[in-house]
């Protein structure tokens, strides 16, 4: 079952001791279970390579054994070691017992990770998937999702900016593997910016580094971490308007409109390469949106449009595009994370072009020449 805890309090200062973080989160899952269950910590540790171990006790008198492993601060990248160190030492407690990370604080990439692997998880803010199948037990609630001891000043990992989604673009675009030094060039960004954004992938197990340079993309992982800090609508400035003959009139002015800078993302584009349903809106890049709409007979309007015209915040947008039928589409990096952030169905569209993505890699994705 899915519950609302108390919400943690502002003042409550950071447990600093694993003992203090265990005891912490042991009060924040306390008050999440199911009416008549107790749950009470085993002094049964000693030795046995764990932080806790924690007996639930359900109302017909059945217990659950918890395995906690608790860790001050998690990254992405500690999560596999840290699973198979969990799992090795819970089996040998007890075959049925659920293995438990126990942290301060859970950030969202890594509380996903955990998702995907099935593992059950608590933090002191309330963050919590516990599982168990002997007896049957579910409870999930959400807690904060930033860390509330984060001290003031210090940088959080972020794939905010244009920085970051060159780099993002630029590693998703082509083939590994590919030098820093390299990197910086294809992806038009500055050293430390890259260096920054390859640093906090590398925490997030979104790439493999080797030397100084990336070995391996998590490429859709990476694009969907990317949609987090993204968002079409507030990423670019954004204009309605109405193509009063329809998307397909459109769709034929284009290659007429060889004075225009524009590609084409989102629906429009999606169904090009992943066919899901007959887009409702046409969705285009340009660098001047008068200029444009007077080109292709666009009327502006403040509700109903078929038509967004939008003027990015960087050139980037235009990177690596394909023209077909004479019509210049944006690259499907850029069209996915445009879907992903999109109202309506669009993030469901998204998701049939990532896997579409998936299944024709050496069509879309690029080699570095020489």
């Amino acid at each position: 079952m899915d519950v609302k805890g108390a919400a943690l309090r502002p003042s409550v200062r950071a447990p600093q001791r694993e003992a203090d973080i265990v005891r912490s989160a042991l009060a924040a899952l306390k008050e999440r279970l199911p009416d008549a269950w107790t749950a009470a910590p085993s002094s049964d540790v000693r030795d046995r390579g764990v932080d806790a171990i924690i007996k639930l006790t359900a109302p017909d008198g059945t217990v659950v054994t918890l395995v906690l492993e608790c860790k001050r601060a998690l990254l992405t990248r500690d999560l596999p070691a840290l699973r198979e160190q969990l799992k090795s030492a819970t089996k040998a407690i007890a075959p049925t017992a659920v293995p438990v990370v126990v942290s301060r604080y859970l950030s969202p990439s890594v509380r996903n990770w955990l998702d995907d692997g099935g593992l059950s998880y608590l933090d002191v803010t309330g963050n919590l998937r516990l599982t168990s199948t002997q007896p049957a037990l579910f409870i999930r609630d959400r807690g904060a999702d930033r860390d509330p001891w984060r001290k003031p000043g210090r940088p959080r990992g972020t794939l905010k900016g244009v920085p970051a989604a060159r780099v993002v673009r630029a590693l998703v675009d082509f083939f590994p593997p590919v030098s820093a030094p390299a990197l910086v060039q294809r992806a038009r960004s500055s050293t430390g910016a890259t260096y920054r954004v390859l640093e906090f992938l590398d925490e997030e197990a979104l790439i493999t580094r080797s030397g100084r340079g990336v070995e391996s993309v998590m490429w859709r992982q990476l694009i969907e971490r990317w949609s987090e800090d993204y968002g079409f609508q507030q990423s670019n400035s954004v204009s309605g308007y109405v193509q009063p003959r329809g998307i397909s009139a459109l769709v034929n002015q284009l290659p007429q409109a060889k004075t225009l800078t524009y590609v084409v993302t989102g629906s429009l584009a999606a169904q090009r390469l992943a066919p899901y349903a007959p887009p409702r809106l046409a969705t285009l890049y340009v660098d001047d949106p008068v200029v444009s709409a007077d080109v292709l007979g666009l009327r502006a309007v403040e509700t109903g449009a078929n038509v967004l015209l939008a003027v990015p915040k960087s050139d980037m947008v235009f990177d690596r595009s394909a023209l077909a039928g004479g019509v210049k589409y944006a690259a499907p990096s850029q069209v996915a994370v445009d879907l992903l952030t999109g109202p309506g169905r669009a993030p469901s569209e998204a998701q049939e072009l990532l896997d579409w993505m998936e299944k024709n890699e050496p069509v879309w994705r690029r080699r570095p020449v020489g």
